[in-house]
């Protein structure tokens, strides 16, 4: 009996020795994380009775990638199946993930996670637009204006569309540089006080950036219809160059000196310039 008992003892001191190996690992383990606060703006259309709220997400630095994206699409996957949230390149080209983080209207893809682990990172949706749920903004009505501007090629002779190539010299092609970049992420408009408040007849900076595009494009032959329709007093004079669109735009672009450009054709302090070469050269 006094045999078994020191077996007993014996078994029982060894569990407890791993026991104490076992605990002081996951102390070792959770001291060894870096977590990250997430505070993100929540809002369920099913559950119309319950407001919107911020719910606080932690997140490991260490298992994480390095940019917001990665920390939203952690927390899907790993914590909350139910946030929702636009994604698709992860490249800043598809501008699918534009939402507002710490302030600012950015990209999640193309924005570091801020590794200060006393401070939570904020994020919410673009501003001043319905919201479809959590992080996804109704873009119906962007996509509405900039449709109305008719962003392709107009040739006064469209039989000969699609032939062949029109030609563009080298200098006219630079003009189009800073505006063709464009991935219509809405960044600029959301961040525009002026669509704030007029974002029904307002086209807004990245709706105005693409207007400019085509108007100054030298195959295009649409000039006087193009500038024709942004004669009315909102769908350009809206703009008061408050300048939030140029700070924001995660792809360095300048709507505002865009704008400022159609305003002056709008005027007559400048014209288009004739191309520099015959654009429809090859079509005969």
């Amino acid at each position: 009996m006094a045999k078994e008992f020191c077996l007993l003892r014996g078994c029982m001191g060894i569990f407890v020795q791993v026991r104490k190996v076992h605990v002081s690992a996951v102390v070792a383990s959770e001291a060894g994380q870096r977590l990250k606060k997430f505070d993100i703006y929540r809002w369920n259309p099913d559950k119309p009775e319950e407001k919107p709220q911020m719910q606080q997400y932690s997140v490991d630095l260490n298992t994480c990638g390095p940019m917001i994206l990665d920390a939203l699409i952690k927390i899907k996957n790993e914590v909350d199946p139910t946030l929702t949230f636009r994604r698709s390149c992860r490249e800043g080209i598809c501008g699918s993930c534009a939402m507002n983080i710490g302030g600012v209207n950015t990209l999640a893809c193309i924005s570091k996670i801020d590794t200060n682990l006393s401070k939570s990172s904020k994020i919410y949706p673009l501003p001043h637009m319905y919201v479809i749920k959590d992080l996804v903004p109704d873009m119906n009505n962007f996509y509405t204006q900039y449709h109305s501007i008719q962003p392709w090629l107009q040739r006064k002779d469209e039989k000969k569309t699609g032939n062949r190539q029109y030609l563009q010299s080298i200098d006219d092609r630079k003009k189009l540089d800073g505006l063709y970049e464009c991935i219509l992420c809405a960044c600029c408009s959301t961040s525009c006080p002026s669509y704030w408040w007029n974002g029904d007849k307002y086209l807004g900076p990245a709706v105005l950036m693409q207007a400019y595009r085509w108007i100054i494009d030298s195959r295009d032959e649409a000039t006087e219809a193009r500038l024709g329709k942004l004669k009315d007093p909102f769908s350009v004079y809206r703009c008061h160059t408050i300048m939030n669109c140029t700070r924001t735009c995660p792809k360095g672009l300048n709507p505002g000196k865009a704008i400022a450009e159609i305003k002056k054709l709008l005027s007559g302090i400048a014209k288009k310039d004739a191309p520099d070469l015959n654009t429809a050269a090859l079509q005969n």
